[in-house]
């Protein structure tokens, strides 16, 4: 183990041994004989890069704690020192706030409602590889971010529902949303689409979406977005399997709101719909095979989203998590 980091374990975390045995996610605490400062923290991630990149190829996911990150201005420091290239957030579902350079608000959905599992951005061509979440307010109660290795939902999918499985590996999925002008913050979905596209011209619009393989249907007081069919199993090349790399279950139990019918929201690729039996069961094996760390102010969780799906449970506020998105 490199000097500046502990690998530390704490309750919640899953082990798994097959070719290699290892906990998920990983924790790394500053090792008691160096500093918890941020400076050392972010020299530290400079120096030991490729330690902490063999370390998340092999666990999908490393939460960092008890290092002096305070505010939005240190996140944004740490995510920086990791030089990951940015992703700009075009094309997603959730209403976020620019916060700091590279620094959103995670999604900000009322606090009652929970966010279904997902790979972040899933749902269009261009999606992060990397994501950094930083707790800087501990909630009230509740408001983990769950965690799941999505390798393990296809094997159990594959092994449960082999044919349907098949059916959209060979079909894809499609996705339907209802987009408002502007941004909705009542809704888990309910970005605008001039926030969601970065415009407030529809023909711009339009040439962005299409950038995305997304067709826009304009109405009166908003537009429909159709994107689809794409793939809904990837093949994670770095690890060498399959994925279950889809927004079926966050659309199909949770993309609602005023403007948008959830069962209608996700289709398979031939406009077939989808069985909601076999739906409820994968929600099933996700919450099964997941786990949850109670979040504590100052951790920043890494996340590869090739490797693990994440969700939001409700919680009692105040709670503030905030998110970096890395291509």
């Amino acid at each position: 183990m490199s000097s500046s980091f502990k690998e530390i374990q704490i309750q919640h975390q899953k082990h798994y041994s097959n070719i290699t045995s290892f906990l998920f996610p990983s924790v790394l605490s500053p090792n008691p004989f160096s500093s918890s400062t941020l400076s050392f923290f972010t020299d530290s991630i400079r120096a030991q890069k490729p330690f902490l990149d063999s370390l998340l190829l092999k666990t999908g996911a490393i939460l960092f704690r008890g290092f002096d990150v305070n505010t939005a201005k240190d996140f944004n420091d740490v995510v920086e020192a990791f030089g990951f290239e940015e992703l700009p957030y075009v094309g997603g579902a959730a209403p976020r706030t620019n916060v700091v350079g590279r620094v959103f608000t995670a999604n900000e959905s009322p606090p009652d409602q929970k966010i279904p599992f997902h790979h972040e951005m899933a749902q269009v061509p261009e999606f992060p590889s990397k994501l950094f979440f930083f707790c800087e307010v501990e909630p009230g109660s509740g408001g983990e971010t769950p965690i799941v290795l999505s390798h393990v939902v296809y094997e159990r999918m594959k092994e449960r529902y082999p044919d349907f499985v098949e059916k959209i590996e060979e079909h894809g999925l499609i996705y339907t949303r209802v987009l408002g002008e502007e941004d909705d913050p009542s809704s888990p979905i309910g970005r605008g689409w001039k926030s969601t596209f970065l415009t407030n011209d529809k023909s711009m619009a339009e040439q962005r979406a299409a950038k995305l393989g997304i067709t826009l249907e304009w109405f009166e007081d908003g537009v429909k977005t159709i994107m689809g069919p794409i793939p809904a199993i990837k093949y994670d090349k770095s690890r060498n399997r399959k994925i279950w790399f889809n927004s079926m279950v966050a659309a199909y139990t949770g993309w609602k709101d005023a403007r948008n019918d959830p069962v209608k929201a996700v289709t398979f690729g031939d406009g077939q719909p989808l069985p909601g039996d076999i739906i409820h069961d994968c929600l099933k094996f996700l919450e099964e095979e997941s786990l949850a760390i109670p979040w504590q102010k100052g951790d920043v969780l890494l996340i590869d989203n090739w490797a693990v799906l994440h969700a939001r449970r409700s919680f009692n506020p105040p709670r503030r998590v905030l998110a970096s998105l890395c291509k």
